[in-house]
């Protein structure tokens, strides 16, 4: 019976395997500790042994943050589409419909507003799984569709930013959506007072960082997130240096004044209640009037909107062509009929 035992007895690197192929465990990033997912997701993962902040997808973040029953998503079915046409290893069209289905979500972030302790909020949540939590034209267009209508209703805007950056496969279209939401920024925070928190979780890099999560009016951070521009790796192969350990982490950041608060995620949700709070209390929270002409992006109404004016123009027009054809064609007929009569008469004549 021992020696049956010993025979099936697993290595404990073999038990680690098994138990994360069974969909039931995590390995810690940083210490590699194996956790029981139902009890990482009760302690808002956060790894129980060396308190490490795991990522968090969209829908646990919402969950976090909004109070419940109280959040209303925005441009759910807006999806990217495919101007480049691009190919490489993988057809882009295919593989945003495989990441939608595997992530449930139309793109790389979710929009809309909610209540954080009774006090209304719009709220953008980006997700790292998708993609790599890539800036592509759908990210910049709901943001600044959420900035937009935060800056007409006189709302706090919070956005959770995970991001590598902007998506390589729509090209230019994805590179300008970093001007897009700046624009649409300073609107919000010159002409009307608001508060504008970006929260940066690991990792926030590439155009998401060069634009809109460094340009919040209070910027906070988890502990040891991962925030710069270029990858660690590229810097040290364009260097020919190693980095030291703590290089692009949040603690680093916060010393030479990137960052202004770091905040560990059991706190983060009290935190950013007394923040705005205080702020809706304070002298200036008075809202400023809206310049005049001011130029928003559409949104869903607008759009129904113009369809319908766009479909009922393109109605008229078709009616209209149409008309002239018809008018074209009997002209062009009455002039043949009429060459013809000049050209029997003139044999008349002739005879």
């Amino acid at each position: 019976m021992k020696n049956e035992l010993n025979k099936n007895e697993l290595t404990e690197n073999e038990l680690n395997e098994n138990k994360l192929k069974s969909g039931l465990w995590i390995s810690c990033d940083k210490c590699g500790s194996i956790l029981y997912i139902k009890y990482l997701k009760a302690n808002y993962n956060i790894c129980l042994s060396c308190d490490y902040h795991l990522s968090m997808n969209t829908y646990e973040r919402i969950k976090f943050f909004i109070d419940l029953d109280t959040w209303q998503p925005f441009d759910e079915t807006l999806s990217s589409g495919d101007p480049l046409n691009f190919k490489y290893k993988k057809n882009y069209k295919k593989y945003l419909k495989h990441t939608q289905e595997h992530n449930k979500i139309q793109d790389a972030i979710i929009t809309g507003t909610g209540f954080i302790e009774n006090i209304p909020i719009a709220l953008g949540v980006m997700n790292f799984n998708f993609m790599g939590g890539s800036m592509g034209s759908v990210v910049g267009e709901k943001i600044t569709r959420l900035i937009e209508y935060a800056t007409i209703k006189g709302l706090i805007l919070i956005i959770v930013c995970a991001s590598g950056g902007a998506r390589m496969q729509e090209g230019i279209l994805s590179l300008m959506q970093m001007a897009k939401i700046s624009s649409s920024l300073r609107i919000y925070q010159k002409q009307t007072n608001l508060l504008y928190i970006p929260i940066l979780t690991s990792p926030t890099t590439g155009g998401v960082t060069a634009s809109f999560a460094m340009l919040g009016d209070l910027i906070l951070a988890e502990p040891l997130a991962s925030i710069g521009f270029a990858g660690r790796r590229i810097i040290e192969q364009t260097l020919n240096e190693t980095l030291p350990d703590d290089f692009q982490k949040a603690e680093s950041l916060i010393e030479y004044g990137l960052l202004d608060l770091i905040i560990p995620r059991f706190f983060l949700r009290g935190a950013i209640y007394e923040i705005i709070s205080l702020h809706k209390k304070g002298f200036f929270s008075k809202k400023k009037i809206l310049p005049k002409k001011l130029q928003l992006s559409m949104n869903f109404i607008n759009e129904e909107k113009n369809r319908i004016i766009f479909d009922q123009i393109n109605k008229n027009f078709k009616i209209k062509f149409n008309q002239n054809i018809i008018l074209k064609l009997n002209k062009k007929l009455f002039n043949l009929f009429y060459k013809e009569i000049l050209l029997s008469l003139k044999k008349l004549y002739s005879i």
